[in-house]
């Protein structure tokens, strides 16, 4: 909310202190004092102005990024927990049966009470690529040697990414989609509080599509920004739009749950004013009617010891 002062001409201020100073003066016997004006107030953190403040650095930093180009390489660190458990009960898996035989009442045997014991684990997997991502123009390439798996030590050049949750290129610009200057007037924004990430105070801003607004792949959902640069520190993001998301739904027909995904980066490295992706999460996972959750996977991505050879923006 703004606040908009009348100024009072100068002849009225003058008029008004001639009739209050012999009161002030009859009163304390002596000279008065002036009054002291109140100091001006900046308008609070959650004001439309420091909104339209915050967004105009976020759109700024976003256009950064967008004329960006790098090449850097980096430690991928990958882990992934499967719980296949409703993957067999779905698929009818018939498992390990002890079925004692107890003798009824007639003498006759029956099938007594069948406990199961279930021999379907949950799956660890983990995986750890060299890892390089170079982007001149619009194309990003990424190139991994995978160097340990699960463990044990490998040399496997031009390796294929063994999970299909994890999109290095989303993650990395995804922020032009949500804060970008030409997007923002798709989005609802809304601040949501304050928090600490990394040791960087930062603004929660909650940002959804505008009803009406025109059809877009465009990632949303809630960010955490740094109030003094604009810069995109972490973001939450939205399941509705994520690709491939037909494929949990029908994994959760299957269940007879509903599909929740929970996905997450975090850009804590910087270089020449840009923030690179640190730390990824998704967990994927099924909820019934009662609302008891099933976490069927859990993806965790840490990126360190970035090594930068050219991080340059465009002048445009």
């Amino acid at each position: 909310m703004t606040i908009h002062r009348t100024a009072v001409p100068f002849f009225r201020l003058a008029f008004l202190f001639v009739l209050i100073l012999p009161v002030l003066r009859a009163q304390s016997g002596g000279p008065a004092s002036a009054p002291t004006a109140p100091a001006p107030q900046a308008p609070s953190a959650s004001s439309p102005t420091a909104v339209t403040l915050l967004l105009a650095k976020t759109a700024a930093y976003c256009g950064r990024l967008e004329a960006s180009a790098f090449d850097f390489v980096c430690r991928e660190e990958i882990r992934e927990t499967i719980d296949p458990k409703l993957d067999a009960a779905a698929k009818g898996s018939t498992v390990d049966v002890i079925a004692p035989t107890i003798a009824g009442p007639t003498g006759q045997a029956y099938l007594g009470p069948t406990l199961v014991v279930t021999t379907v684990r949950k799956m660890h997997r983990s995986f750890v690529y060299d890892y390089q991502c170079i982007r001149a123009g619009r194309a990003i390439r990424e190139i991994r040697t995978e160097i340990e798996e699960n463990g044990k030590k490998k040399n496997v050049p031009n390796a294929e990414l063994q999970t299909s949750t994890v999109v290095w290129g989303t993650a990395l610009l995804g922020p032009v989609g949500l804060f970008g200057e030409r997007f923002q007037g798709d989005y609802s924004y809304a601040l949501a509080g304050e928090e600490v990430v990394n040791g960087h105070r930062a603004v929660v801003v909650d940002a959804k599509p505008k009803p009406g607004a025109p059809p877009s792949r465009n990632l949303y959902g809630k960010a955490w920004l740094d109030p003094a640069t604009g810069d995109v520190l972490k973001i939450e993001w939205s399941e509705t739009r994520v690709g491939h998301f037909d494929v949990f739904a029908e994994r959760g027909a299957l269940y007879k749950r509903t599909p929740r995904l929970n996905i997450v980066s975090e850009f804590s490295v910087e270089k020449n004013g840009l923030r690179f992706p640190t730390h990824l999460a998704v967990e994927e996972a099924y909820l019934k009617e009662s609302g008891k959750v099933f976490v069927r996977s859990k993806t965790d991505v840490v990126y360190k010891d970035f090594k930068f050879f050219t991080v340059e923006v465009e002048v445009r």
